[in-house]
């Protein structure tokens, strides 16, 4: 029998959280709901994750956001 980790980051990638985030919510949605520069003025996954990597303060709420949304999905 395996566990599973009880951190619901563990083993995603930001890149993927970041790919999920995007086809749920959209560039838009995800303006809408973290007010961050890189998702409004000509988004893309790269500029993202540059942006992210180097603030925690940014990344924190992204992952905020994905974990809420794998709860909803179940």
């Amino acid at each position: 029998m395996t566990q599973t980790p009880k951190d619901p980051l563990h083993g995603v990638t930001l890149e993927k959280l970041l790919n999920e985030l995007v086809a749920h919510y959209g560039w838009d949605g995800l303006a809408k709901r973290i007010d961050i520069r890189c998702f409004k003025s000509d988004p893309s996954i790269k500029s993202s994750l540059a942006f992210l990597r180097k603030t925690p303060w940014a990344r924190e709420k992204v992952e905020a956001l994905f974990i809420q949304l794998r709860q909803r999905q179940g």
